[in-house]
């Protein structure tokens, strides 16, 4: 990784770091074409969404980091379970009851040595990565130029031209933003309140690393239970924002009146050390109007995000960031930039 790009034009510029964006410039990167990745944060850095699904397992073969998956320190995953509001366990839904194919077991990650990872592959696929980098503006115009203005910390500046500017910035949403395209769902508005605990309960066995949704007694919110590596569990409160945001109380305090309500997740992180700030987040759901245009592409969560239950955050990612690479990698060979041709993918990853 390096700090200024080193090149004044690209064939594609990806911006954000994560998953997404590391996955689509690794795919570019490795079709033989020129890609600068840039970030505003330095990794590792944290973030939620520790909880993978199975079907990630095809993205990481595709990447070439599947063997590097598989012996890191993340913990497997084999299933998920659902408890009632008076702590009564649904039976374990086992994913590998209904395929018996490895890509089953998954895993569970802490997302700051995972998303680590998947940059580190991207610069060894000859991606160019610059971190601590904003981007300032993006140029998009109608006569097929593209170009980004980056701000280096310290302050200097510099404009890079690109073929191709693949928006992964998340949340942030640079291109949405700048074209007003993000609508936000007016139902969908959660949020979370999390924390992390040392020498939590741990199930046993293959149960060890699932995923467990523990709802509460108000019927408004629920807790998720992730085990982590270093013997650490993320636990977090879902619920509407008005719910737990809009009480006028604290969110230490918030946090734990909902734990008092959930007396499974109470149970299983009683006596353990509290490892990790109680943080909140909203979880506003949201879908970019358009997710192509003459010259860009949007993937992860730059297009859009949907409710959190079911973990499916860091697939869409992947999935997104595939099918977006795709899109890039035919265009530059075809030299056809236009929304028509980036946005062929859309209508695929909307509708699932």
């Amino acid at each position: 990784m390096q700090e200024r790009p080193t090149q004044q034009a690209y064939d594609a510029v990806v911006i954000g770091g994560g998953p997404a964006g590391s996955t689509a410039a690794t795919l570019i990167a490795q079709a033989g074409h020129r890609v600068l990745l840039v970030d505003r944060e330095r990794f590792p850095r944290f973030r939620l969404g520790e909880s993978l699904m199975p079907a990630t397992y095809w993205t990481f073969e595709r990447l070439g980091v599947l063997d590097k998956m598989k012996t890191s320190t993340f913990v497997q995953k084999h299933s998920v379970q659902f408890f009632t509001k008076t702590g009564k366990g649904a039976m374990p839904f086992y994913f590998s009851e209904f395929d018996c194919h490895e890509s089953s077991q998954t895993w569970q990650v802490d997302r700051s040595d995972f998303d680590l990872m998947l940059l580190e592959h991207a610069t060894d696929s000859g991606v160019e990565v610059c971190q601590g980098v904003n981007v300032k503006d993006v140029v998009l115009d109608e006569g097929r130029k593209r170009e980004i203005q980056l701000e280096f910390e310290g302050g200097a500046r510099a404009n890079i031209e690109a073929k191709v500017i693949v928006d992964c910035s998340g949340q942030t949403g640079v291109i949405g933003r700048k074209l007003k395209l993000k609508q936000v769902d007016p139902v969908l508005q959660h949020a979370s309140i999390y924390t992390r605990y040392r020498n939590a309960w741990r199930d046993t066995g293959r149960d060890e690393g699932a995923t467990l949704i523990l709802h509460t007694n108000s019927a408004r919110s629920w807790f998720w239970y992730i085990p982590l590596p270093d013997n650490q569990v993320s636990v977090g409160v879902v619920g509407p924002v008005d719910y737990l945001l809009k009480r006028g109380d604290s969110l230490e305090k918030v946090y734990h009146d909902e734990l008092a309500i959930c007396p499974e997740a109470a149970r299983r992180v009683e006596g353990a050390e509290r490892v990790f700030e109680i943080k909140a987040i909203r979880d506003f759901s949201y879908i970019s109007k358009q997710i192509a245009g003459d010259g860009w592409i949007m993937a992860g969560d730059a297009f859009g995000f949907l409710d959190p239950m079911y973990s499916t955050g860091v697939f869409l990612a992947l999935k997104s960031a595939e099918f977006a690479a795709d899109a890039v990698n035919e265009t530059l060979e075809t030299n056809d930039f236009s929304a028509a041709r980036l946005g062929q993918y859309g209508p695929r990853y909307v509708a699932g």
